[in-house]
């Protein structure tokens, strides 16, 4: 995939066209190193440039070049924003971006098979992964190293060590 979700428009903010947006990244500060973000739907994807990044509360507050007045930015309430996947700040060790996890085959250390990785979403203290089987069952895996053994991109697939009680 060559871009990355960076987060969500949820409304907007005073009248000068401000939008507010939920980050899906864990450094929110990266807002203020990118230039350009894409403003995305099903049926629209718009560059604009960024003029200015404020933060409130848990959001990010993003002003875009050109949208002045709230009428410009209403539109884009619930539009995801992502940036070019160039533009993505190197990760750790140990840590993937979220599009590259969807879809990957889920293995018990035991060889059974659990199903793909649906979705993944933070709790705060840790991510869960959701995963699910082909007949629609889901099993939720906190992304913990006891339980995420090994995370294999290449051959697409993550082994994970069931604890008691998960399953």
């Amino acid at each position: 995939m060559q871009y990355l979700e960076v987060g969500q428009i949820v409304n907007t903010f005073g009248i000068k066209g401000q939008v507010k947006v939920v980050p899906f990244t864990d450094d929110v500060e990266r807002f203020e190193e990118l230039k350009k973000v894409y403003i995305v739907s099903k049926k629209l994807r718009k560059e604009v440039e960024i003029e200015n990044v404020k933060y409130h509360k848990n959001m990010v507050l993003l002003k875009f070049k050109g949208l002045d007045k709230i009428e410009d930015v209403e539109i884009f309430k619930n539009y995801y924003l992502e940036i070019d996947r160039k533009d993505g700040k190197p990760l750790e060790e140990g840590q993937y971006y979220i599009v590259d996890l969807i879809g990957l085959d889920v293995e018990a250390d035991d060889g059974k098979h659990l199903g793909k990785v649906d979705d993944i979403y933070n709790t705060g203290s840790n991510d869960i992964y959701v995963v699910k089987d082909e007949l629609g069952k889901q099993v939720l895996l906190p992304g913990i190293k006891d339980v995420i053994k090994q995370v294999d991109l290449e051959n697409k697939k993550i082994i994970v060590h069931l604890i008691e009680g998960l399953v």
